[in-house]
């Protein structure tokens, strides 16, 4: 049966899980209702209207910015998109097909997220299974649910819901593969991983790490070198039109950016999840001098991280505090942010306290486990990864599965040690 090739063994259990569905989806409408969003905005309506209307991903006229500077492009060109990973635009599209009015086709893309982020609630609480009871699990998947920062970005219109919905089912079959070494389960992990290159572009990294770790495993190499080939084949089609395009094999370039975003002076003297302000006018000098070609992309990013580069010679050690402060702050909370809300106790509390939690389970946890071991490397990746740039709240999202998971081994030891 499927449900056995997914791992939903009896009755008992998938009474459990439709259990966790319906709470996960019905605690979400009133939240959906209070803080949805209403419209599309910033580059999603852009991007997509364009799709729309050209029937290609890519800017016009000065829709093209970066955070309150916008580069203005020549009339009837239309810059080709290398800036935003391409998937959830196309998920945006996707719904345009029906025709709906505006509040209609926002609600429907809101209500796809929340079935989305309910379904995400249900492998996590597979994942769970893997180290925990399933009273323990049915907690941790709870606690993953009602999570105030995962209620609410579920409510918007951004990439995270997904995010966090492909990045759960890529645990999950990680642990499947490593368990049966299936094709199934080889073949999901993979389309996955591809995916989800497609919808954030430092997930290659991820990728690559994962790889190295399965060698570690001593995963039949046949195996790992099918994972590449399926992976690659997934993202292809997007690797093919950049190479029509540019006679170069890329798929985004926002590396040198976001380096330059998370690394120069706006940045140290604001906060650590501040926007990037171009404030030096020689700089915007040298960004208007750059070409209005389609290799606008490649020479803003090149320009973007030499001028990283040079903000963090000029000021090494004080870069490598800031550096530091963010790694702090992902893993705990920003204890310098210039965002009103960012201090709500809703937020900030849960966030603290997961924080900690999490980092003392780590500690105790069993080093023996090669999956706990594995989300740990995942876990520091992450927090290396977007401590070289700006953090934004969201981000968070992406590691806390993990984060609930070890602060579940640490109720676990709290419980054994009392019984």
């Amino acid at each position: 049966m499927i449900s056995n090739k997914f791992g939903f063994s009896n009755n008992k259990e998938i009474y459990t899980l439709i259990f966790i569905f319906l709470i996960s989806f019905l605690i979400r409408i009133p939240t959906l209702i209070i803080y949805g969003d209403n419209s599309l905005d910033y580059e999603w309506k852009i991007l997509v209207e364009n799709l729309i209307e050209y029937k290609k991903l890519g800017w016009k006229n000065c829709e093209f910015a970066y955070f309150h500077t916008k580069i203005c492009l020549p009339n009837n060109f239309l810059l080709p998109n290398l800036w935003m990973p391409p998937l959830y635009i196309y998920y945006l599209y996707f719904f345009t097909f029906f025709q709906l009015s505006e509040q209609s086709y926002i609600i429907l893309i809101l209500l796809t997220q929340i079935i989305l982020s309910s379904i995400s609630v249900i492998f996590f609480y597979k994942i769970n299974k893997f180290f925990f009871s399933s009273k323990l699990s049915i907690f941790s998947s709870m606690l993953f649910s009602f999570f105030p920062l995962y209620l609410y970005g579920s409510s918007q219109i951004s990439s995270i819901t997904l995010q966090v919905f492909l990045l759960i089912l890529f645990f999950y079959f990680f642990f499947k593969l490593v368990e049966k070494k299936n094709f199934l389960s080889i073949f999901l992990f993979s389309f996955l991983g591809g995916l989800l290159i497609l919808l954030r572009g430092e997930f290659y990294a991820i990728l690559i790490l994962t790889i190295f770790y399965l060698f570690y495993l001593k995963i039949n190499i046949k195996k790992i070198l099918l994972i590449i080939l399926i992976s690659t084949f997934t993202v292809s089609p997007y690797l093919i039109r950049n190479m029509l395009i540019f006679e170069k094999f890329t798929m985004m370039k926002s590396f040198g950016y976001n380096i330059w975003k998370g690394n120069h002076p706006y940045a140290m003297n604001n906060s650590l999840i501040a926007g990037a302000e171009i404030v030096e006018e020689d700089f915007r000098v040298i960004l208007d001098n750059v070409p209005r070609d389609k290799f606008l992309r490649f020479n803003f990013d090149k320009i973007f991280f030499k001028k990283a580069i040079e903000n963090i010679k000029e000021e090494p050690k004080e870069h490598f505090i800031f550096f530091l402060k963010k790694f702090i702050s992902y893993i705990l909370i920003d204890f310098n942010s210039k965002d009103p809300n960012y201090y709500n106790p809703l937020h900030y509390i849960p966030v603290l306290f997961i924080g900690v939690l999490s980092l003392i389970g780590m500690i105790l946890s069993n080093k023996k486990s090669h999956n706990l071991n594995y989300l740990i490397l995942v876990f520091f990746a992450y927090t290396f990864i977007f401590s070289t740039v700006s953090i934004l709240p969201r981000y968070k999202l992406i590691i806390l599965p993990i984060q609930i998971i070890f602060t579940n081994v640490l109720i676990r030891k709290f419980l054994h040690r009392y019984e």
